[in-house]
């Protein structure tokens, strides 16, 4: 017993720190922090993080029941619900964190930012790794799904409502169902928060073919022209099911 005392007390310094990047981290990426005292007192996904690190000390440990009844309690304190097996970085937030499931083998790289209602699900039965891993400084949005024993590169981008099946390489973004990756490798947006501006590829591939149509209808027109075909008037009445203006923006705003 003494030992553990002793070995805890010279611990102390190293926790101590992590507990101060965990408020700055919150800080740094919530404007609504208003202070510090206010992010460690009433802030759920700080709580959700200083309860899974004790649970999972517990689960490593071999306490396996203990590790489960603190992540049990952690989950009604919190709402967030993360298995004591999961290994979480440092700097990492949870954001209005209800809903949030974290995997038994899933694994969240430093620095990552995860929003409400994200879900790092698996895929198998088996007792084997079956839950994503996130690389360092991911960006998870809002009801974002990432299913599998899938790995998430560093700096990437999920947008929010994504279901994420496939492997995402580094600084890329995905979005859609299942999720697509529609930005460029190391192309980067200029907000961590921007999770839900992304562009929409299903309204880009609409507007590309539409254009294209168009493309085409005016140089079957002039082809009529030349060779002194009548117009149908049916062309004349087409009608679409939208209007360019109802479609998103391409900006995905």
């Amino acid at each position: 017993m003494l030992r553990r005392a002793v070995r805890w007390m010279k611990d102390l310094p190293r926790k101590l720190s992590v507990i101060r990047e965990d408020v700055q981290a919150v800080c740094d990426n919530d404007p609504a922090a208003r202070s510090a005292l206010e992010v460690i007192l009433v802030y759920p996904g700080l709580h959700a993080l200083w309860f899974h690190r004790v649970a999972h000390n517990l689960w490593d440990s071999g306490f396996y029941f203990g590790g489960r009844a603190v992540s049990h309690v952690n989950r009604f304190m919190t709402g967030i619900e993360i298995h004591p097996g999961a290994r979480i970085g440092r700097r990492v937030v949870i954001d209005h964190g209800m809903g949030v499931v974290i995997g038994e083998t899933a694994v969240v790289g430093d620095g990552c930012l995860l929003y409400k209602g994200v879900v790092l699900g698996g895929t198998m039965l088996t007792h084997e790794k079956r839950h994503p891993t996130l690389g360092k400084n991911v960006v998870v949005g809002s009801n974002a799904c990432i299913l599998g024993a899938i790995e998430i590169g560093d700096f990437a981008r999920i947008g929010s409502g994504s279901v994420v099946i496939r492997p995402v390489p580094a600084d890329a973004t995905v979005v859609g169902v299942p999720a697509r990756v529609i930005v460029p490798a190391k192309h980067r947006f200029d907000a961590a928060l921007d999770h839900a501006n992304l562009p929409d590829p299903i309204s880009d591939m609409i507007r590309a073919l539409a254009a294209q149509n168009e493309r085409l209808r005016e140089r079957l027109a002039k082809v009529e022209a030349r060779l002194d075909i009548d117009n149908d008037e049916r062309d004349n009445n087409v009608h679409l099911p939208y209007e360019g203006d109802e479609l998103p923006p391409v900006d995905g705003g």
